[in-house]
């Protein structure tokens, strides 16, 4: 299997951490690996992953090279603008084609918490198979353990396992629930979280977007040929529309199958899903770095230099770096992402 991570992302949900400059898979978020390096790592330990590749954009290809360990720098490809993750895994499927177009192409998140390597590897192994074994297109889903609104979801057929290997025919695909319906989905039994992976041989994907996503595919088709010899292919990047995978292929093709998945998993989102992973503490409150809760409760406070205090309030996300500070009651923290546009409209980019 041909493996290929996505991290041309921003990591806007994450500001001010996380900037475009240095966004959050290049972070140590958890630990002292950043997520891209603990994505490597995890990949590198599954038996049938024989190539590993990533995608990035032109800013980040230079910190990629001199920081992520475990990667041939010619496996590191550039798309030369952020066109969301369709023309992204196009371009790779493009390009690992030009080898061997019957090979197994696995599509993975730089920036997931990903917990129980050997259940992991397990349904990765069972996604292989389903690709191997026909036209498929398989995607791994994550069986729920609460109602969360914070995640996309994928329906299935319960009456469609395949060869008891707990992998089904998908029905439909649910865009991030509000709660009341987060509560049906679980209810059903028949829902699990979209963890945004994909498993396909090469060229029954290159078929789908052909059928699909047809301007995409012929661009693909222009542009493949310079990316053996190593010509710029800016111009034909830019007339490219941008599209997701899910919204632009996955939802629309009928041969799609889902693998349950039990492992721990995280797309750590959110400052919010950041609470949740390292919070343990008996009063809620969860600092990292420099920072005190007083007369408080479940609050976070990220402090990367100055002294941080929370005083006498709960639910709160506090975050101090060295140019910007960022309060924001936990119920509200997904309006970060369209605080980092507002900033972008009013020209701060030296704060994005």
């Amino acid at each position: 299997m041909k493996c290929v991570i996505l991290a041309g992302g921003s990591g806007s949900r994450f500001w001010p951490y996380s900037r475009s400059s240095r966004p959050k898979q290049l972070l140590n978020i958890i630990g002292d690996r950043s997520m891209l390096q603990m994505t490597v790592d995890r990949l590198k330990k599954i038996k049938k992953v024989t190539h590993i590749y990533i995608i990035t954009r032109k800013d980040l290809y230079d910190q990629i090279i001199d920081e992520i360990d475990g990667i041939d720098p010619a496996n590191v490809l550039v798309e030369p603008a952020g066109k969301n993750t369709a023309p992204a895994i196009g371009l790779m499927g493009a390009y690992l084609g030009l080898d061997n177009p019957d090979d197994i192409m696995g599509v993975f998140p730089s920036d997931h918490l990903i917990v129980g390597h050997h259940k992991f590897e397990k349904v990765i192994n069972t996604a292989d198979h389903l690709a191997r074994k026909g036209e498929n297109l398989v995607t791994i889903g994550i069986k729920p353990t609460h109602p969360s609104t914070a995640y996309g979801y994928i329906q299935y057929d319960e009456n469609s396992e395949i060869d008891h290997l707990d992998a089904y025919h998908v029905k439909t695909f649910a865009e991030k629930p509000h709660e009341k319906l987060a509560k049906r989905f679980l209810s059903s039994g028949d829902f699990l979280w979209n963890a945004g992976m994909f498993f396909w041989r090469i060229g029954t994907f290159m078929d789908s977007l052909k059928e699909f996503l047809p301007e995409l595919y012929e661009s693909l088709g222009d542009i493949a040929p310079k990316l053996n010899s190593g010509e710029s292919f800016d111009d034909l990047w830019e007339l490219i529309e941008p599209e997701s995978i899910d919204y632009g292929l996955l939802e629309k093709a009928l041969n799609i199958y889902v693998v349950a998945g039990d492992f721990q998993w995280n797309d750590i989102g959110s400052w919010n899903a950041l609470y949740d992973v390292l919070n343990n503490s008996k009063d809620g409150n969860m600092i990292k770095g420099n920072g005190e809760v007083m007369n408080g409760k479940n609050n976070l406070i990220h402090s990367t230099g100055r002294f941080t205090a929370v005083v006498g309030t709960d639910d709160l996300i506090v975050v101090n770096t060295d140019d910007a500070t960022l309060v924001v009651p936990k119920s509200k923290v997904e309006e970060v992402k369209q605080l980092v546009e507002l900033l972008k409209a009013n020209g701060q980019n030296d704060l994005i």
